[in-house]
Formats: structure tokens, sequence, C-alpha cells
């Protein structure tokens, strides 16, 4: 009798406990979201404050991002034949150089030469599908650059951008 007597009241002491417990629940709930609100307005005053802020004040002046000049070099159409196992095709491209001003192009210039000669090299080994998609026209972009920075090393150059690309 005493056992059933006792989880009698267990059971009466969750039940209250649930109730109350929901309550608590609530609580904390209302408290956690008043919290997070005091600090997410505290972290825009303080971001405010040390110039994070988005919007610039009345006083100050937004910065204008400083856009660095570019000069381009046009280099010689080029055709050359590509690799394949019997049938002809060609690749004909006509390529600008991107540098960061005129002084790198009379830099460049005695270097032409060397540059298309390691361009010719590079392109005559090239298969039509290395240059299907963007993904093989990147790559292609990316080794020319590679290249014509080592032939002409220690001038640089910036980007290598294509004119006209025709594979026939």
């Amino acid at each position: 009798m005493a056992a059933e007597a006792d989880a009698v009241e267990a059971e009466g002491e969750e039940q209250e406990g649930a109730g109350g417990g929901g309550r608590k629940k609530l609580i904390l709930i209302a408290v956690a979201v008043v919290l997070l609100l005091i600090a997410g307005g505290a972290g825009v005053y303080v971001l405010d404050i040390f110039g994070g802020g988005a919007a610039p004040r009345a006083s100050e002046e937004p910065a204008a991002p400083a856009q660095r000049p570019v000069v381009f070099y046009d280099l010689p159409e080029m055709t050359v034949n590509l690799s394949t196992d019997g049938r002809a095709t060609y690749l004909k491209v006509r390529i600008a150089l991107e540098v960061q001003d005129r002084d790198a192009i009379a830099q460049i210039e005695p270097f032409l030469p060397r540059i298309l000669d390691a361009f010719q090299v590079y392109l005559r080994e090239l298969r039509p599908a290395d240059l299907e998609g963007s993904s093989g026209l990147f790559r292609l972009k990316e080794e020319l650059l590679r290249r014509i920075n080592t032939a002409v090393y220690p001038a640089r150059v910036d980007g290598v951008l294509f004119k006209e690309i025709l594979v026939q």
C-alpha cells in the first residue's frame, strides 16, 4: 500500500511540475529574446561609433574606390594549326594584353618575338577539345598569361584578353 501511495504522490508532483515548467520555459524564452534584442542594439551602436556602420554620416564623404589606370596592347593576329589525328584544324586568335601603364608596353615590346614564339609553340600542341567551353578558354587564358610573364620578366602583364577566337 505504501508503494502505491508513493507512486500516486510522484504522479501528482510530475503534473504540477509540468504546468510550472511550461511557464518557466516561456519566461526563459522571453528573457532570452529580450537579451538578444538588447545585445543586437548594443552591437549596432558600437559598430556605428567605430565607423563600421553601413551608411556614412553627413559630415563624412564616402571614399570613392581608386581606379587604377589600365593600358591595352594588341598582339598581332595569330593563326596556327592544332594537333589533330589527320584532319587539318586551325585556330585564329587575336589577343590584347592588359598592362598597368605605357612604360610597361615599352618594356614588353622588345620581347615580342619571344612572346609570339611561346604562344605559337603552346597553341600548336592544343587539341580542339582543349578549347571547348568556358573552362577550356579560362585554362588557355591562364596558361598564356603564365607564359607571357615568364617571357617578359621582370616586366609584368596583368591580363590576357581574347578579342577573337576562331576554331576551324
